[in-house]
């Protein structure tokens, strides 16, 4: 790969790195806006936000599928490595790559299960029960998430995220 094409990829993986930390972002201010908001209402005017717990399980999955992507290139999965210590360093890289592989093959194969779900939830209109917001973009907004993250678990087998200084200690 010549350097600009590499330095195009740095662009582009900086760039949708910081749209996903954005939206995780938002997402997360709109919860804690919406408890708050929720919490206050309840306890001041006996009257909570009509559908709350609606809003809640929406940005809840949102949060879940933006951050995933962000998650994964990382590297910030929980692990356990038991048997880390005992495998060469050769072992442990083709484990490494293995696992990699697995996991994008599993996250692109529910991104396309989930594609499915998304037309028929789109299909029969499905909707919240008290705000009667509609599933189906949302639905579709997780298939995003899930194809972004299975690319980035390839992406992750050529390129490994750099440690940082904490994992740097946690591997010495």
């Amino acid at each position: 790969m010549t350097p600009s094409r590499e330095s195009r990829f740095a662009r582009l993986a900086r760039r949708l790195e910081a749209v996903l930390g954005l939206i995780a972002g938002a997402v997360l201010f709109a919860m804690m806006i919406l408890t708050f908001t929720d919490v206050m209402g309840r306890y001041l005017f006996n009257h909570s936000v009509p559908g709350g717990f609606e809003i809640t399980e929406i940005l809840m999955a949102m949060l879940i599928f933006a951050g995933l992507p962000l998650v994964t290139r990382r590297e910030e999965h929980v692990s356990v490595d038991l048997l880390d210590h005992l495998m060469p360093q050769a072992m442990r890289r083709a484990v490494r790559v293995v696992m990699e592989l697995a996991g994008g093959a599993l996250l692109l194969g529910l991104a396309y299960l989930m594609w499915h779900k998304a037309q028929k939830v789109a299909a029969y209109g499905d909707t919240t029960t008290v705000l009667q917001i509609r599933y189906a973009p949302y639905v579709y907004a997780i298939v995003v998430f899930l194809v972004i993250a299975g690319v980035v678990h390839l992406v992750n087998v050529f390129a490994p995220a750099a440690p940082d200084a904490a994992r740097k200690d946690e591997l010495a």
